[in-house]
């Protein structure tokens, strides 16, 4: 029996069933706690970035080539992690937030593109102030997280844990 026989028949003997999820495969698992996480972590690579003194001695290849590496280790975790945040945030704006948060908060929108502007804008830069906005955005969508999902205490957990992870 061919391919299309064996779906042809499998219409006819199983009913057609209308199911909705609002993501790919409807786990319900969302937080926005990794995108704080991956948000703290650019805001401290910004600060090591700041911190770290150039070596005394260019000519020293072993001083130089520990402080290139030091930066470019850096610099490659802080990317990652804006790209995590990013793909945090856009799992949360596609996947849970539904059509009727959209309308109830006509904001909601752009808060979500703002601040995943602002992931773009700490890879390009290494800009402590900048990385504190990112954390602030990703606090704000993740207060409106807890309360549409009418959990707005665990906000406060989210915060009390977020807060202190450096």
């Amino acid at each position: 029996m061919s391919f299309r026989k064996i779906c042809a028949y499998t219409a006819k003997v199983i009913p057609e069933i209308t199911a909705e999820a609002h993501c790919d495969i409807p786990c319900g698992i969302y937080d926005p706690t990794p995108a704080k996480i991956a948000a703290k972590t650019i805001q401290r690579m910004a600060m090591q970035l700041k911190e770290l003194k150039p070596p005394q001695d260019w000519n020293d290849e072993h001083e130089r080539l520990a402080y290139v590496n030091a930066v470019a280790r850096r610099v490659a975790v802080k990317e990652s992690h804006a790209k995590t945040c990013e793909l945090e945030l856009v799992t949360l704006w596609a996947d849970f937030f539904k059509a009727e948060h959209f309308v109830a908060d006509s904001m909601l929108h752009e808060r979500f593109w703002k601040t995943m502007q602002l992931c773009s804008k700490n890879m390009q830069n290494v800009d402590e102030k900048l990385a504190e906005e990112l954390v602030s955005a990703v606090d704000e969508i993740a207060k409106i997280f807890y309360e549409k999902k009418n959990a707005p205490d665990k906000f406060d957990a989210y915060k009390k844990i977020t807060d202190t992870l450096f």
